[in-house]
């Protein structure tokens, strides 16, 4: 312990609160709260104060602490939620969701939210429902979904192509057309309202209306009308129905199930509204070392209501969860009303509280089988490696290098990095080559090469970077004889440890290597061939796309820079207004003079300019 966090300990305040463990660097490590700040902070620097083996290393690395104090203990659980949010600790228990699943995604802070499928749940101002069983289920739902409300479904922040004319989900009744200003923001937002609400559990309110919708169209002799309705009716209640189990008598309740297994975890919850059972949803914990079913439920629960669309009534959370009761006032807060967090002891409650756990049992270890797996098959790929390139010891860290560029224009390179055969994306790096004209792959790459190696030994210079520090112990060159010659020569200027090189050709899979004429042939379903293709691929597709990037980036810029009457917000004005450079190129005389702010002579004289006709 350091004398700075000694005296910051002696100052402690013996009040409620949330306290921050902060590195060399700044960087935050751990956030907790506290009935009492004092004991609890420092208690992770006493001997045997802390059992839990990952949080036992942090008190080496924690170089300041800060607190902040609260009134109340859920006043800090409030704020506690908000920092693990915003700085995501390394050391904090995080939810990680079943990735493999599909989700219902909605865009609820675009000004027309998208209704969408995905299998991402990560990102800010999207609500997600699921994960669902499969990605079938979710097509039908958003099908029936875009039928009963006519959301969107075109893709992007903003509805439309721009063009001033309905497309045809419009004129099939499956969007109300908020491109072109047919729905106003506040009756579009009201669409979007019925889709969450449906896709929470609450059915009977969209049940109610499309009835009265549907009666209302019949006595007016709007039979058309009111047969689609009747459709539209019959196509909801069987959406709810399909798989539902009903359990009238345990009402609308969250029942969790948890199961622990060394460091891992896993949740699981079934959700019942008006006592049908809607679906099943599964998520993993990291971070779960030594921590008891209390802490796990808490931390949870805390980040799970918190981005949830809507927090029922009651939780049910098995025995042995401890004091709740700053967690049911967490929770209360979050819905606007009373939340019951209890562990049922007999009835349907406890058994639908047994059969979850059950559930989050069968889960862990399928995820712990599926683990195994993969590790082995790294370890088959690791060792044939090995075993194939006469290798020293096993490749733990593999790095490769790519370059692209089209005719000599902006020439990229790029440097991925796999450690223990997965993905270490940290460690990826770009470069932009600048060191010749026009285009020669051989050279593009020896440069890249010679830059990466070049700061090999840089671990106490001022722009220190972890990746170009570490050594490799396998170099893989995306091409042939003649790239694996280039980047050899590169490393040749520089004093380095024994580091294996070797080319991965595309045609073929041939594998050269040095002081060998021959290539090497792996066959096509060895593990050790499937990595080095992956590891190929992933640094072909990084260097595409930096390239993309810089061609993109120098196309606006061209483009632009020749116009004149187009300056810095013009500019802006347009790529806000049609999205892309290529849309801007295409774009009619109209269609120019539909930019918010642009004079009409102003547009006249750029799409002359872009057309060569002359000024209008």
């Amino acid at each position: 312990m350091s004398d700075h966090v000694e005296e910051q300990l002696k100052a402690l305040p013996a009040k409620p609160g949330v306290y921050l463990f902060r590195g060399d660097r700044g960087e935050v490590l751990y956030i907790g709260k506290a009935k009492s700040l004092r004991p609890r902070v420092r208690s992770y620097f006493q001997r045997g104060g802390e059992t839990r083996a990952q949080i036992a290393q942090l008190p080496d690395r924690v170089a300041d602490v800060e607190v902040i104090v609260t009134d109340t203990e859920v006043e800090a659980l409030h704020l506690e939620q908000n920092l693990v949010k915003r700085h995501r600790p390394p050391f904090n228990v995080r939810l990680r969701d079943d990735k493999s699943f599909p989700y219902i995604a909605v865009t609820v802070e675009d000004d027309y939210p998208r209704v969408m499928f995905t299998r991402e749940r990560h990102r800010r101002g999207v609500v997600y429902f699921g994960p669902y069983a499969n990605a079938k289920k979710v097509r039908e739902t958003l099908d029936v979904l875009n039928r009963v409300f006519p959301y969107r479904p075109c893709e992007g922040p903003q509805p439309g192509r721009h063009s001033g004319i309905p497309c045809l989900d419009y004129h099939i009744e499956r969007c109300l057309a908020p491109c072109v200003g047919y729905v106003s923001k506040e009756a579009y937002r009201e669409i979007i309202d019925g889709v969450i609400e449906f896709l929470s559990g609450e059915t009977r309110p969209i049940l109610r209306e499309l009835e009265q919708k549907m009666k209302d169209a019949a006595e007016n002799e709007r039979f058309e009308e009111a047969a689609r309705y009747r459709n539209r009716l019959f196509s909801v209640r069987h959406l709810a129905e399909r798989q539902a189990a009903d359990k009238r008598a345990v009402g609308t309740v969250d029942v969790l199930g948890i199961a622990v297994d060394g460091d891992r975890a896993a949740v699981q919850i079934f959700p019942l509204r008006d006592g049908r059972l809607i679906d099943r949803y599964g998520f993993h914990l990291e971070n779960a070392a030594g921590q008891d079913t209390s802490a796990l439920l808490e931390a949870f629960c805390v980040e799970y209501y918190g981005s949830a669309p809507s927090v029922p009534p009651q939780i049910v959370v098995p025995r042995g969860a401890g004091d709740t009761t700053a967690l049911a006032e967490f929770l209360s807060v979050r819905r606007g009303s009373q939340v019951e967090v209890r562990a049922p002891v007999r009835g349907e409650k406890r058994r639908l509280q047994e059969l979850a756990t059950e559930n989050a049992r069968v889960a862990l270890e399928s995820d712990a089988l599926q683990t195994e797996r993969r590790r082995l098959r790294r370890v088959e790929a690791l060792e044939e490696l090995r075993e194939a390139l006469n290798l020293e010891s096993l490749p733990l860290r593999i790095e490769c290098y790519d370059v692209s560029n089209i005719q000599g224009e902006a020439v990229v390179g790029s440097m991925v990095v796999f450690q223990d055969a997965v993905p270490k994306k940290a460690h990826y790096r770009k470069f932009g080559v600048r060191g010749f004209d026009g285009q020669d792959d051989y050279a593009a790459l020896a440069e890249v090469v010679s830059r990466r190696f070049s700061r090999l030994h840089d671990a106490a210079s001022e722009d220190y970077d972890e990746s170009f520090a570490a050594t490799p112990n396998l170099v893989v060159i995306d091409g042939g004889k003649g790239q694996l010659a280039a980047a050899l020569q590169a490393m040749q200027a520089y004093d380095l440890p024994r580091v294996a090189v070797i080319s991965l050709a595309k045609r073929v899979e041939e594998v050269f290597v040095p002081g060998r004429p021959d290539p090497i042939l792996l066959p096509r379903d060895s593990a050790g061939l499937q990595l080095l293709q992956r590891v190929r691929d992933e640094a072909h597709r990084f260097a595409v796309g930096f390239h993309r990037q810089r061609r993109d980036a120098k196309a606006r810029e061209s483009i632009f820079d020749t116009l004149s009457g187009v300056g810095p917000a013009r500019r802006r004005a347009l790529l806000n207004h049609f999205g892309s450079a290529e849309r801007f190129l295409a774009a009619t005389q109209e269609e120019l003079e539909g930019v918010p702010g642009m004079p009409a002579k102003t547009a006249r004289d750029i799409y002359a300019q872009l057309h060569k006709a002359g000024r209008a």
